[in-house]
């Protein structure tokens, strides 16, 4: 029993444990601006990056795991809120084809697609268009906003209504908001893009300030930050 226990213990550790950080935090859940840095370990990569977070602000999302909160406000499906809390990075994406990188990588196209619609059994997944799908955004747009991009793992389990599609992608500009997701300058990105390390399990945390606390027990590494 007490070694099942402790083989509990480590299993769990494990599941939350990464070698690469990208840490958002915003002043608070109403913010649609934050500040992020990167670390590897407790090695700061990249500091002092301005991002966008949706156009309402955060919304607790569901992740790697519970973080102890005040405020009852939730990630819901159309809420314009981006995800608050500790999500995993599964892959990036982009429109050409990129080698080198150290990601599972998905290459867009026309016919792919990300669907939002919660009633679909491919809620919150990125698929290629079967042509019956009644909610979803193209992965390939018209626009630069996906030429890079990183999926974050939140609501991996597709519970109905929580929000779908979330991903870090370039921004539209300086202090522009978005529907969900996590945005910023195409340089910043695409340096997170090839740095990111599967083997690495690297994860999101995106957090208003009053999350500092907790956030600092959870990941010493990260006790040095300036923006905890």
């Amino acid at each position: 029993m007490i070694k099942s226990f402790l083989n509990l213990i480590y299993i769990s550790t494990l599941v939350f444990s990464s070698q690469q950080i990208v840490l958002v935090v915003s002043d608070d859940l109403n913010s649609s601006t934050a500040h992020m840095e990167c670390y590897e370990g407790s090695k700061i990569v990249c500091k002092d990056i301005k991002v966008n977070l949706g156009k309402n602000g955060l919304g607790w999302g569901l992740g790697e795991l519970t973080l102890t909160h005040k405020e009852e406000v939730f990630k819901k499906e159309g809420d314009k809120k981006a995800p608050a809390g500790v999500f995993r990075l599964t892959s990036v994406f982009g429109y050409e084809k990129i080698e080198n990188l150290n990601m599972p990588y998905i290459q867009a196209s026309k016919k792919l697609i990300c669907v939002d619609d919660s009633k679909s059994p491919f809620y919150n997944q990125i698929i290629l268009a079967k042509g019956n799908e009644k909610s979803f955004e193209y992965m390939k747009r018209d626009d630069s906003l996906y030429k890079y991009g990183i999926v974050v793992g939140h609501n991996q389990k597709a519970k109905e209504q929580r929000g779908s599609c979330i991903f870090m992608h370039i921004q539209k500009g300086d202090n522009i908001g978005t529907a969900g997701c996590t945005s910023m300058r195409e340089n910043d990105l695409k340096k997170i893009v090839f740095w990111l390390d599967e083997s690495k399990n690297p994860i999101l945390i995106q957090i208003p300030k009053s999350s500092s606390k907790e956030i600092k027990k959870k990941y010493p590494e990260l006790l040095n930050s300036k923006l905890l």
